[in-house]
């Protein structure tokens, strides 16, 4: 099975037409359309009239579609019944805290996929954890159903519940996204996220920051909510050429190595063995990952642009 990629999802409010007629050229690889944070209460019916349009539209450079949804019981099932349609490819679920609400949320979409004939599961879930209780509860939500296949932290919000101000170097979210990497390596679902905070969309020096510090943890990428951060997802989230170029030369050098008996090389005075040539197969098997979305994503937006 290939590796799935998510480097960049950048979040729009699906009420935004000015953002939403632009946003397949972005070059994210996913598309949130938001019916939360950023839509007044007021505005949530309406919008949600959108959702169905907008996923075609934003769709059309080849980008990944998700819809984040209201964890609102009270608004949750209206939002599931405007958003799941041929084309969207998951639901970002905010604030998770229970395995429960994950059941639920399952159910919702399962009934949807039936009667809109959908293959089961074509609809992914992205859960994120932006509260201590979510946090206490990761593991569990983490194992609830197949469809779930990422999860991260929310900074912003994470931040809220403790009480704290983001700083310049996230270290308030260090435990929380440390707990939820180690979850997802161990589910096997893709860990996202930020060690730091993604309001300050003019700073993106600070923003590069609080995605190498997320990567060094373990996250393969994050979300953000301005087109300039999109770069800088791909960037810090994908091999350099100098990496992939040195992957290729560790397993050369192992290949050689087992030919003549031995597991344990030499390479430039640094041991190669087992662990040190899984590490150079992911590598090179992150950036064949990688240039297939971009493929996608070209080929995409040259049949809407011929």
């Amino acid at each position: 099975m290939a590796m799935k990629i998510r480097r960049s999802t950048l979040i729009f409010p699906v009420n935004q037409r000015k953002f939403i007629e632009k946003a397949h050229t972005r070059g994210a690889d996913a598309i949130s359309l938001d019916l939360e944070d950023s839509v007044p209460p007021a505005e949530k019916a309406g919008a949600r009239k959108l959702v169905r349009e907008a996923i075609s539209m934003v769709g059309g450079g080849g980008a990944e579609v998700l819809v984040r949804v209201n964890n609102d019981p009270e608004l949750l099932y209206e939002d599931i019944d405007a958003a799941v349609y041929p084309g969207l490819s998951g639901i970002h679920f905010p604030k998770a805290e229970s395995a429960a609400q994950i059941h639920r949320l399952n159910a919702l979409i399962e009934a949807k996929e039936r009667e809109r004939g959908m293959a089961p599961g074509s609809v992914s879930v992205s859960a994120h954890i932006e509260t201590p209780l979510g946090l206490l509860h990761a593991r569990s939500i983490a194992q609830e159903c197949a469809r779930l296949e990422s999860m991260g932290v929310g900074p912003e919000d994470y931040c809220f519940s403790l009480g704290v101000e983001p700083s310049e170097d996230g270290m308030e979210l260090l435990y929380a996204v440390s707990q939820v990497v180690t979850i997802c390596k161990a589910m096997k679902i893709r860990a996202h996220g930020l060690l730091g905070s993604v309001a300050g969309f003019r700073d993106l020096k600070g923003f590069e920051g609080a995605a190498l510090r997320g990567r060094k943890l373990g996250t393969e990428g994050a979300g953000c909510i301005h087109p300039d951060q999109v770069p800088i997802l791909h960037k810090i989230f994908s091999p350099s050429p100098e990496s992939v170029q040195q992957a290729h030369r560790v397993i050369q050098a192992f290949k050689e190595g087992v030919e003549k008996g031995t597991a344990s090389v030499n390479l430039d005075g640094k041991m190669v063995d087992i662990p040190v040539f899984e590490r150079a197969r992911i590598i090179l098997e992150r950036a064949e990952a990688i240039e297939a979305v971009e493929r996608r994503k070209a080929e995409a937006l040259a049949k809407k642009f011929p």
